[in-house]
């Protein structure tokens, strides 16, 4: 069949909302072309999957991807040998192991320290802003090996990377900002590689001067930049989102106080139920068809895990939270070759650091009943917004 064609679906409501959007496209057909984006998109978990296992075909490989043009040609848009030689130069920084002996230790000192800060300020907080971002921040510029920079700006450099790389509607603005982002991450980059090269420890810049195969400055800038959008905004939204989950659904909440060994559950139904990266795009090298729709070679193809992790035909009752459902794989990590590399890394500061130390430490921690908490984004989605109080 024909691709249908979706006009009536703007990029200010996939922004607020795309729920709604997604489950209209999927009673569609498995793949919509939506005009207001310029794009394919693929809707349905089993779809998705069929286009992770046939990279040949949806190739990460786009000479006109929004990524290489606001961050340089990384090892997301590379397959086969290039990526894996690149993503084998980073596995050093993010292996389980290394995460548990090194990364743990850190990051407890770092949410320690803002949550002794957030007890010393009084009894409300607004968690987005005094908690969840600078932790992600901090616990990040450890992990890429930054120095000297303010937790601030890697904030900033990372919701402007973000924006830049989702900027669909093609906003000038928005690609001016990740342009002022990407070379300050250059120079921030400029200012350690020489040490880290005489000097090497744990970081992923030092593990991509000192992999078996190095890479060059090209590579490792343009890797450095991946990082610092993904793995900022993953962990600080997932960090929201869990929180936002819990002191939602009082019953969930008991359960987990009562039984902490619950909270790995927490942090996985959380990422299935608002994906932090909701939509990475594919090229189509061939003409070829999905899920019985014809597509162009040479078109774009978004791959939309937000909507695939809320499909009825997987997740029953989808959009609830519900830590308690069937256990079930869902795609808040990607798959293929390409899942993301700082899986275990989220997982232990979202997982067993940050949500259970904020319940743990912050007593009868609650929503403000004066703010209503604002969700956002399609290409990359959570919380705006947390605003909390406890006594």
């Amino acid at each position: 069949m024909e691709v249908p064609n979706v006009e009536n679906v703007s990029i200010d409501a996939l922004m607020a909302n795309p729920y709604s959007a997604f489950e209209e496209m999927r009673n569609l057909a498995p793949v919509v072309w939506v005009q207001s984006a310029d794009i394919y998109l693929v809707t349905s978990f089993d779809e998705i999957m069929e286009v992770e296992r046939h990279p040949e075909i949806f190739t990460s490989t786009n000479p006109v991807s929004l990524m290489n043009k606001v961050m340089g040609h990384s090892l997301m848009r590379k397959d086969g040998q290039e990526h894996k030689l690149e993503r084998s130069a980073l596995e050093a920084t993010f292996r389980p192991g290394t995460v548990k002996r090194h990364w743990e230790p850190l990051f407890r000192e770092i949410c320690e320290g803002l949550i002794d800060e957030l007890l010393a300020k009084g009894n409300t907080a607004e968690l987005f802003t005094d908690f969840a971002a600078p932790m992600s921040s901090k616990c990040l510029m450890e992990i890429i090996g930054l120095k000297g920079v303010a937790w601030q700006d890697l904030a900033i450099w990372s919701q402007s990377l973000m924006d830049a790389v989702g900027n669909y509607g093609n906003d000038p603005t928005i690609h001016k900002e990740g342009k002022i982002a990407s070379e300050a991450i250059d120079v921030a980059i400029d200012e350690v590689i020489e040490d880290l090269r005489e000097n090497p420890d744990f970081s992923a810049i030092s593990s991509m001067l000192h992999a078996e195969t190095p890479l060059d400055l090209e590579q490792i800038r343009a890797n450095v930049k991946v990082a610092v959008g993904g793995g900022l905004n993953e962990p600080r939204d997932a960090i929201l989102t869990a929180m936002f989950g819990l002191l939602s659904n009082p019953e969930q909440r008991k359960s987990v106080e009562d039984d902490p060994s619950l909270y790995p559950r927490v942090f996985e139904e959380s990422v299935r139920w608002i994906s932090p990266i909701g939509m990475y795009p594919r090229r189509i090298s061939v003409d070829t068809e999905l899920g019985g729709v014809s597509l162009k070679a040479g078109k774009q193809l978004g791959v939309c895990v937000g909507a695939a992790n809320r499909d009825p035909k997987k997740f029953k009752n989808p959009d609830k939270f519900d830590i308690f459902r069937e256990k079930a794989p869902h795609l808040g990590f990607g798959a293929g070759p390409h899942f993301c590399a700082g899986t275990w890394v989220a997982k232990m500061m979202v997982g067993v650091i940050a949500v259970p130390e904020l319940m743990k430490r912050l007593p009868n921690l609650e929503l403000s009943q004066n703010d209503e908490v604002e969700v956002r984004g399609w290409v990359f989605r959570g919380p705006i917004n947390l605003p909390v109080t406890w006594n």
